[in-house]
């Protein structure tokens, strides 16, 4: 990694600001309408910038995503709006569309300094697939693009990358910050990382990368059942998350990859009826007779040694919530979080609010996994190649 890793990216905070000027904000709120303090940090991070932009008197139509398109979760975010009122002690409209002619109309009626939070951009499905023509549309809501939410650094969306294929962008406060914050746990091969969670990338980058410079993976949540699986032990009816075949042979790569790391893998789990998940407890049931038909993992016992390794490491991350904790099966969740080190680094929103913990944290999850293995994001590389090419034709 470059000493600096916000080298070549612009960033706002070293912007002019002039009255008039109109901007579109993409944050990363991605909070449900239940509002509590762990949520709410995505928004607070981007509260500063606003306040800016709008003492400025600048015209902000901030844009930003919650749940998705693809599993019915998207919804709308007055919520969003109403809270914002509050932090910035100004008011904050909300506009339920955002890539309507009604939508452009309303963002050419932004008056100097107001702010105008627009609909949820994953009500379409063309935002997580990047879809070009919708990143055009989210253009004319502004002439200049500050980018924010790095939750979602990682993701080449229409309201992330796409935006910059058409505006002139800027780094955020908050993503800048999450940047420098997250620097000192990228250096150097070793440590250890507990990988748990249901999304994709804890897999696909995290053990998929981890695996081979580390000394301990601790593989938890999908991860464990993927590992499980690629292991040729019988999962039952454990969840697979999004992409397992993909998930599953980057986990057969990995665990054949020759390296330094040991890999955790429980002899014992816990289970119970993939249709009683909450309701029911957990029986133990050793990995080696596999687990019962219709049945689905929801927690594990951590082996002694791989505690040790935790509480030894030098740097430790803790990515996704190891067990279904908020279910009710807490073992190895507890065991865990009391093995961690004081300056162990939590990574990911619902691992951050789900668990117990008072140390560092980051709400960026796949963002901050892409940031630690790669030294660079999806959006920081994007925010580098806009400049070097408006460089190149100035």
């Amino acid at each position: 990694m470059a000493s600096d890793p916000l080298a070549g990216v612009p960033l706002l905070a070293a912007r002019p600001l002039a009255r008039g000027e109109r901007w579109v904000f993409s944050a990363g709120f991605n909070v449900p309408p239940a509002l509590s303090g762990a949520a709410t940090a995505r928004i607070d991070s981007e509260a500063a910038d606003l306040a800016r932009l709008s003492d400025a008197g600048a015209r902000v139509a901030l844009l930003s995503h919650q749940g998705s398109h693809r599993d019915g979760t998207a919804g709308h975010l007055p919520h969003v709006a109403a809270y914002l009122s509050r932090v910035l002690e100004r008011p904050v409209r909300y506009h339920p569309e955002n890539a309507s002619p009604g939508a452009v109309r309303a963002a050419r009626r932004i008056r100097d300094g107001e702010i105008v939070l627009f609909g949820n951009t994953r009500l379409h499905a063309g935002e997580e697939r990047g879809d070009p023509e919708l990143a055009r549309t989210f253009a004319e809501l502004g002439d200049y693009v500050a980018v924010g939410g790095f939750s979602k650094a990682h993701r080449a969306h229409a309201s992330n990358t796409g935006l910059l294929d058409h505006l002139p962008g800027w780094a955020a406060g908050s993503l800048a910050a999450e940047v420098r914050f997250l620097a000192p746990w990228a250096a150097g091969p070793g440590g250890a990382a507990v990988l748990g969670g249901r999304k994709p990338e804890k897999t696909l980058v995290g053990f998929a990368e981890m695996v081979g410079r580390l000394d301990l993976v601790v593989p938890a949540g999908v991860v464990l059942n993927t590992v499980l699986r690629a292991l040729g032990h019988d999962v039952g009816a454990s969840e697979l998350g999004e992409r397992p075949e993909a998930c599953l042979r980057a986990a057969r790569a990995a665990l054949d990859a020759p390296g330094r790391t040991r890999v955790h893998v429980p002899t014992t789990v816990f289970t119970v009826p993939a249709d009683q998940v909450g309701t029911e407890p957990a029986r133990p049931v050793r990995i080696a007779d596999g687990v019962p038909r219709g049945h689905a993992v929801v927690d594990f016992a951590v082996e002694p040694w791989a505690l040790t390794g935790l509480s030894g490491a030098q740097r430790v991350l803790l990515a996704g919530t190891p067990s279904r904790h908020l279910d009710g099966y807490t073992h190895a969740s507890e065991a865990i979080l009391r093995a961690l080190p004081a300056d162990a680094l939590l990574l990911g929103g619902d691992t951050t609010t789900e668990l117990p913990w008072r140390g560092p944290a980051s709400t960026g999850g796949g963002s901050a996994l892409q940031f630690l293995v790669e030294g660079t994001t999806s959006v920081l590389d994007a925010l580098r190649s806009r400049t070097e090419s408006s460089r190149r034709t100035a």
